[in-house]
């Protein structure tokens, strides 16, 4: 990882050796081996130490779909506050290289992807009852009344991106000035409330163009554009290449 990452989807990781230690805003997470974690990829990450070469597993979530799991609200709080959660029960652990590969072979297939989604679901679900956040924990990336108001800001992101909205749209939903969620935003994930939606709404566009055989156009209004030439400059500027080449690339 080169430099600092930061993306929409939650992150489920499995280090099957070695340990590895992660940078975030204010502070170092050193996670061990044969553990798996679970973090918010929005908060600003990176690796910027491995003890061993090592393949390691990565998951990542679809924020609306983690928040349609109604998992347990004390790991889904613990997550949207910036904590990094890692699984202590080492029995557990045993069984999860082998899933993580099933998965990833699942995957690459495009063979039982909804099986997929729910022993996901069932991993996080057992990882609620055997968490730790004490092990791996930043030290407050974010204070507590900011983490609420960027936890507002993403969910009603997460619920309207699909339609035409305004940064005074989501100022008036979590009921503060535009300009001052605009600041307590880019403070927080180094990008704007625009650049946000533009790429929640990319991310949505990209997985229809994997999923789904919808038009290029149809696809461009369902995530919420209303001017194909906007949706296709947007699009070149997040991917960097077209629509077409990116379907063509990855069906």
């Amino acid at each position: 990882m080169p430099k600092i990452d930061r993306h929409d989807e939650i992150a489920l990781n499995y280090i099957p050796e070695g340990g590895i230690t992660y940078f975030f805003p204010t502070g170092k997470v050193t996670v061990p081996p044969r553990k798996i974690t679970l973090f918010w990829g929005l908060i600003p990450h990176k690796i910027i130490k491995s003890e061993s070469d090592a393949p390691y597993f990565v998951v990542t979530i679809p924020f609306n779909l983690f928040l349609g799991w109604r998992l347990p609200s004390t790991i889904v709080n613990r997550i949207l506050g910036g904590e990094v959660v890692v699984e202590t029960v080492e029995s557990e652990c045993r069984l999860d290289k082998p899933m993580f590969e099933r998965w990833v072979s699942d995957m690459t297939g495009k063979q039982n992807q909804e099986a997929v989604s729910l022993e996901i679901q069932a991993r996080i679900l057992r990882l609620t009852k055997n968490m730790s956040v004490s092990e791996a924990k930043p030290t407050a990336i974010l204070n507590p009344a900011d983490a609420s108001i960027l936890e507002r800001i993403v969910v009603y992101i997460a619920h309207n991106h699909n339609r035409p909205i305004k940064i005074s749209d989501i100022g008036r939903a979590v009921g503060l000035h535009p300009d001052y969620a605009n600041a307590i935003f880019k403070k927080a994930f180094g990008c704007t409330l625009s650049r946000y939606v533009a790429e929640e709404r990319i991310g949505q566009v990209k997985r229809k163009l994997i999923l789904t055989d919808m038009s290029i156009t149809q696809i461009a209004f369902e995530c919420g554009f209303n001017s194909i030439s906007r949706f296709n400059n947007t699009f070149f500027n997040i991917c960097g290449q077209t629509p077409r080449c990116y379907r063509e690339q990855n069906k």
